[in-house]
C-alpha cells in the first residue's frame, strides 16, 4: 500500500488542457492588483464539469502555494472546499487529503471552514431531480454507497487533528451547528449520529460533550411523541394494512398462491409515527454503540464500561432526570446497567442520594423516587437482594420522615411540603406491587416476616395519608396485595379519601368545570413499556412487563374488575383492570392511556454499531 502510494506521488501528473498561469503566478498577480487570472482559476476550479487530472493537477500547485494563501484568498479556499472529492478516484482523495493538511498546518485560519466541510458530509447528500424547468422530487440518494465517504471523512478529521493538535477544541462547535433539525428525515438523523459516536472513538475527550448533544436531540423528539399518539399510529397503520391485504385477496384469483407470501402477514420494522421513527432509528444507534464499546472482542471490558456509565450518568442528570415525562431517551443508561449489577447497583444508590437530599429541589427529589420505584420494578436484572436492599432503605427513611413530622405543625396531608415522602411512598407501593412475588418466592414464612417487618400499617395510618396522594391504580393493587397477605388494611382509608375528595374548579373558555386530579404528584413511570420496534429487540430480554396473571390472583368475590377488551399480550397496569374492594369507584390514573404496548411488533436483527452497513 505505501509502494502504491509512493509510486503515485512520485508520478507525473496527466496532461490536462489549462488556461492561464500557474497558482504561484495567479495569486502574485491578484496581489498586484491583477484580478483577471485569479478569476479564470476560481471559474475553472467551479467547472461541474471539471475532469479527476485537472483537480490534481490544480491541487498539487495549491499545495505548493499553501503559505501564500492567506485571508486575502478566502474566496479561492471555499470554491476548492466545495470541490466535489468524495466521488472522485482514490487519486484524487489521496491528493486532495494532501492538500488539506497542508493547508490547515499553514494557514490555521482555515481551519474551522476545513472541518466544516468534513462534517458537512456525515449525512446522505441530496439530490435534486428536475425534468426541464419544472422541480419533481428533492431527496436522500438511497443508493449511493456512503460507507466509504464516512470512512474518508473520519480519516480526514483525524488527519487534521494530526497537523493541529488543538482541532478537536473547535470541532465541537461545528457538530453542535451542523447537527440535523429534528424534523429532517430519519436517514439524516441516523447518519449524523452513528458519526458522531464515530468521533469519540478516536476523539474521545469530545464523548461527553456529543452523548449530551445527541441525547438532547432525542429528547426533543421523545417529549414530542406520546406512548398514546405512537400507539395510535401503529394501530392506525397495522388497520390500513389488514384492509389493504383483505381488498387485495378479494381481487387475487390465484388459487396456488402460498398463504405465506401474503403481505397480511408481513411486519414492518419501520414505525408508522415520524417522530417515532427517528427516535427509534436514533436510540438503536445509540444501544448498539453502548453495546459494542462494553463488549470489545466479545468479552465485557468493566473499565470502558465504567467510563461510559459516568458519562451517560452526568448526560441523565443534566438533561433527562429533569425533564418530565420522557418516554424512551432513559432506557440508554437502563440498557447499560443491564451489562452488570454493579452498574445497577450504582445508579440505584445515585437516585438515592437525589431522594434523600434535602438541598435537591422537591421535584428532582420526587422524579428520582418515580425512578428508583420504576428500576426496581421493571429490570429484570436486578436480584431480590437488591429490591430488599433498596426498600429497607426506603420505608426507613419513610419511618424516619413520619417520626419528624408527628412533633412538628405540618403533620397534615399536603402535597407542598411533603412531595418527595408521597412519591418514595409510591415508589415502595410501586416496586411491592411487581415484585410481591420474588419476595415470598422460596420460603412464603419467612417473607412475610420480612414485608411484615416493613410496618406499612404506620406508614399508611400517619396523619400524612399517602393513599390520598398517590396513584389511584398503585393503591388499589397495593391494597389488595396487602389485604391478601395481611399486612395491613387499606380500604377504610381509602373509602374515607374518597369521600373526601374535592373537585378542583378551572374556569376555561367554555366556563367553569369541575375535575378531579388523580395524579396530583404530576408522577410518571420512566421506566414503563418502550413502544419502539427497534429497541424493544434489546429491551424486551432484560425487561419485567406487566403479568395479567398478578391481577388475576388477587380477584375474588370481592374485588371486581372493570370491563376491558385489552389484549392478552399487553402491558396493561393501569390500564384499569386493578382490584378494589365494593363500593369503591375507580379512578384510573393520569398516565393510563400511555401504558399501552402494541399487540405485536416486528423482529429486525440486532445490528452492530461500528460494522452496520447503511
Amino acid at each position: 500500500m505505501m509502494a502504491e502510494s509512493n509510486e503515485f506521488l512520485s508520478s507525473p501528473p496527466k496532461k490536462t488542457v489549462r488556461f492561464g498561469g500557474k497558482v504561484t503566478d495567479v495569486l502574485s498577480n491578484y496581489s498586484q492588483g491583477n484580478q483577471n487570472d485569479f478569476e479564470l482559476l476560481k471559474h475553472q476550479l467551479s467547472d461541474p464539469e471539471i475532469k479527476d487530472g485537472q483537480i490534481i493537477n490544480w491541487l498539487r500547485e495549491l499545495r505548493a502555494s499553501v503559505n501564500y494563501l492567506t485571508i486575502d484568498y478566502e474566496q479561492l479556499v471555499s470554491i476548492v472546499l466545495k470541490l466535489p472529492w468524495l466521488t472522485r478516484s482514490r487519486e484524487v482523495v489521496e491528493e486532495y487529503l494532501a492538500f488539506l493538511g497542508n493547508l490547515v498546518s499553514a494557514q490555521t485560519v482555515y481551519l474551522r471552514p476545513c472541518m466544516n466541510m468534513v462534517v458537512s458530509h456525515f449525512v446522505p447528500a441530496h439530490v435534486t431531480i428536475r425534468e426541464g424547468n419544472v422541480h419533481i422530487t428533492d431527496s436522500e440518494d438511497e443508493n449511493e454507497d456512503i460507507v466509504p465517504k464516512f470512512n474518508t471523512c473520519h480519516r480526514t478529521l483525524q488527519l487534521i487533528a494530526r497537523y493541529v493538535p488543538s482541532a478537536p477544541r473547535f470541532l465541537m462547535p461545528i457538530l453542535v451547528e451542523k447537527f440535523p433539525y429534528i424534523k429532517k428525515s430519519s436517514r439524516v438523523m441516523e447518519c449524523y449520529i452513528h458519526n458522531l459516536l464515530r468521533i469519540t472513538v478516536y476523539f474521545p475527550m469530545l464523548r461527553l460533550e456529543i452523548l449530551q448533544l445527541i441525547i438532547e436531540k432525542l429528547l426533543k423528539i421523545d417529549v414530542s411523541a406520546s406512548r398514546h399518539d405512537i400507539e395510535d399510529a401503529e394501530e392506525n397503520a397495522s388497520t390500513a394494512n389488514k384492509q389493504m391485504s383483505t381488498e387485495e385477496a378479494l381481487f387475487n384469483m390465484d388459487e396456488d398462491e402460498e398463504p405465506e407470501q401474503s403481505s397480511v402477514n408481513f411486519i414492518s420494522e419501520k414505525m408508522a409515527h415520524p417522530a417515532a421513527e427517528r427516535l427509534d432509528l436514533g436510540l438503536s444507534v445509540l444501544f448498539s454503540y453502548i453495546r459494542d464499546l462494553c463488549f470489545t472482542t466479545g468479552s465485557f471490558d468493566l473499565n470502558k464500561a465504567k467510563d461510559l456509565y459516568k458519562d451517560l450518568l452526568a448526560v441523565f442528570d443534566k438533561l433527562v432526570l429533569p425533564t418530565h415525562a420522557s418516554c424512551h431517551v432513559q432506557f440508554a443508561i437502563f440498557y447499560i446497567c443491564s451489562f452488570k449489577l454493579g452498574l445497577a447497583e450504582a445508579f440505584l444508590e445515585h437516585l438515592w442520594k437525589k431522594l434523600q437530599n434535602p438541598n435537591n429541589a422537591p421535584i428532582i427529589r420526587q422524579t428520582a423516587a418515580s425512578y428508583i420505584g420504576s428500576f426496581l420494578a421493571r429490570a429484570k436484572f436486578i436480584p431480590v437482594v437488591t429490591v430488599k436492599a433498596c426498600l429497607d432503605l426506603l420505608v426507613n427513611w419513610l419511618h424516619g420522615y413520619i417520626d419528624n413530622q408527628d412533633a412538628g405543625s405540618r403533620a397534615f396531608c399536603d402535597i407542598t411540603f411533603h412531595g418527595p415522602f408521597y412519591a418514595a411512598c409510591q415508589a415502595v407501593f410501586y416496586t411491592l406491587i411487581f415484585r410481591h412475588k420474588h419476595l415470598l418466592d422460596g420460603d412464603l414464612r419467612k417473607g412475610l416476616s420480612y414485608l411484615q417487618g416493613l410496618n406499612f400499617e404506620r406508614i399508611v395510618m400517619c396523619q400524612l395519608n399517602p393513599l390520598k396522594i398517590c396513584l389511584p391504580s398503585v393503591v388499589n393493587f397495593f391494597a389488595a396485595i396487602t389485604r391478601k397477605y395481611q399486612l395491613v388494611f387499606c380500604y377504610t382509608i381509602i373509602e374515607r379519601n374518597n369521600r373526601q375528595m374535592i373537585p378542583i374548579i378551572r374556569s376555561s373558555a367554555g366556563g367553569e368545570i369541575a375535575q378531579t386530579v388523580s395524579n396530583p404528584l404530576d408522577s410518571f413511570f420512566p421506566f414503563d413499556p418502550c413502544v419502539l420496534k427497534r429497541c424493544k429487540i434489546l429491551i424486551d430480554p432484560i425487561y419485567q412487563p406487566w403479568e395479567e396473571s398478578n391481577a388475576e390472583e388477587l380477584k375474588g368475590p370481592r374485588t371486581p374488575v372493570k370491563p376491558g377488551d385489552t389484549p392478552d399480550d399487553e402491558d396493561d397496569f393501569l390500564q384499569g383492570n386493578t382490584p378494589q374492594n365494593d363500593g369503591l369507584v375507580e379512578t384510573p390514573g393520569s398516565f393510563d392511556p400511555y401504558l399501552k404496548s402494541p399487540s405485536s411488533v416486528g423482529s429486525p436483527p440486532a445490528y452492530k454499531f461500528l460494522q452496520r452497513p447503511f
